[in-house]
């Protein structure tokens, strides 16, 4: 997995009970958050791709509370010091955490379950389709394969 410039991964805390669980999420006194913008919660259907996209001011901060998503971030910044870079992290029910992906880093995921995910996104701005650019997840503008792999 390579390092991107102000991609960060915080483990988070799922307390469960006898009635079910309460999962953490994001905090007003948490390292990462910058401002609320507006929370969203977005469904991915098994083996489905919802990418590339890219904020050009919209600071994400994902977290996957049911299901399981492969999340790739692929850093095109010219002028990062670690542009160039790609990271893959398998997020949800097996490693519940809370992605921060800063704008300007091209983002998706695919679902990688046999049920549905559930992606919620507390963003630092609204939504505004003006900030937003896109490429077909099979762009290769980014070089990635979605397939499943191996070993």
């Amino acid at each position: 997995m390579s390092e991107i410039a102000g991609l960060v991964v915080t483990p988070l805390r799922r307390i469960p009970d006898e009635r079910g669980a309460v999962l953490h999420m994001l905090r007003d006194d948490s390292p990462v958050f910058e401002r609320f913008g507006e929370i969203y919660f977005s469904t991915v259907y098994p083996g489905a791709i919802k990418g590339w996209h890219l904020h050009r001011q919209m600071t994400l901060n994902y977290a996957v509370p049911f299901g399981m998503i492969k999340l790739v971030c692929y850093d095109d910044r010219p002028d990062s010091p670690t542009h160039g870079n790609l990271t893959e992290l398998h997020i949800g029910d097996l490693n519940y955490c809370l992605v921060t992906i800063p704008p300007m880093i091209w983002n998706g995921f695919k679902g990688t379950a046999t049920s549905p995910a559930l992606v919620a996104n507390c963003a630092t701005v609204h939504h505004s389709p003006d900030e937003i650019e896109r490429l077909d997840p099979f762009s290769e503008r980014i070089p990635y394969d979605w397939a499943l792999r191996h070993g």
